[in-house]
């Protein structure tokens, strides 16, 4: 794939090391018991590994010209869908999938946030993402209270199940060589807080976070339609006085739910 015209807009860095190839389906506990959603087919190395591995793949691509090479690797358990899968809702890619699926995916950097949450926030069939990300967003992703990467994300990501970084990569395995090193990292879904709309949740921890050096009370009154006597009637004001960035999930759990009818 030396030859292929490498797209900066679409973030092409294809990986080609077997080696870290098979270890990211490792990663991702991928049987022949399982579907799999693969976000960014690129050269295809890693659908092959996948599709030796799964029952059966569903690969988006973005970039046409590909089309040829991947359809050309006769993948007999592997569907290539052309398509910018940002574009496509949550319902038509669950069409393919008629019980519960895993994604992994190596990510381009700019759609790594959106697609996660487009995942989390909608599906009702994903069991797992595996996806190498930039090495700082996984930081991000895995960070706990009071780490200096803690925030919306992070919160978000163990709202929804458990993260944890499985490997470190080197920008050199990739072709283009990225400026920046990545990581792989596995989220397990988990649903723990089903009975929390999880919409409504998301804003509150917007809210909470979005002027990051202040405090709580600072925040929710600058974000939500509540004065002072009644926040500091709900909460209190030692919790008030907190930043969200100290506050840990649970934390953050039990405000919500004395808070939540201002949302």
């Amino acid at each position: 794939m030396l030859n292929h015209n490498f797209k900066k807009k679409y973030g092409q860095n294809f990986i080609s090391d077997l080696n870290l190839i098979n270890a990211i389906v490792q990663d991702a506990k991928v049987t022949k018991l399982d579907d799999v959603l693969e976000i960014g087919a690129g050269g295809g190395s890693l659908t092959q590994i996948l599709s030796q591995n799964a029952k059966k793949v569903i690969s988006y691509e973005i970039d046409n010209d590909l089309k040829d090479h991947l359809l050309s690797l006769n993948l007999n358990n592997t569907t290539f869908k052309f398509e910018d899968i940002m574009k496509v809702s949550i319902d038509e890619i669950e069409k393919d999938f008629i019980n519960n699926y895993k994604v992994v995916a190596n990510l381009p950097y700019y759609i790594t946030t959106p697609l996660i949450f487009k995942f989390l926030t909608n599906s009702k069939k994903i069991t797992s993402l595996t996806i190498m990300v930039q090495k700082e967003v996984a930081e991000r992703i895995i960070a706990q209270c009071g780490d200096k990467d803690y925030g919306v994300l992070s919160i978000m990501i163990q709202f929804y199940g458990n993260a944890k970084i499985t490997r470190l990569v080197s920008r050199k395995m990739f072709f283009p060589q990225p400026s920046v090193d990545s990581a792989v990292v596995n989220i397990d879904i988990k649903n723990n807080f089903s009975n929390i709309d999880s919409q409504k949740f998301y804003r509150f921890i917007q809210g909470c976070f979005s002027m990051r050096r202040k405090t709580l009370k600072n925040n929710l009154l600058h974000n939500f339609n509540i004065n002072i006597h009644e926040l500091e009637g709900l909460l209190g004001a030692n919790v008030l006085s907190n930043r969200a960035e100290n506050l840990s999930l649970e934390n953050f759990i039990e405000i919500y739910n004395i808070f939540y009818k201002y949302l």
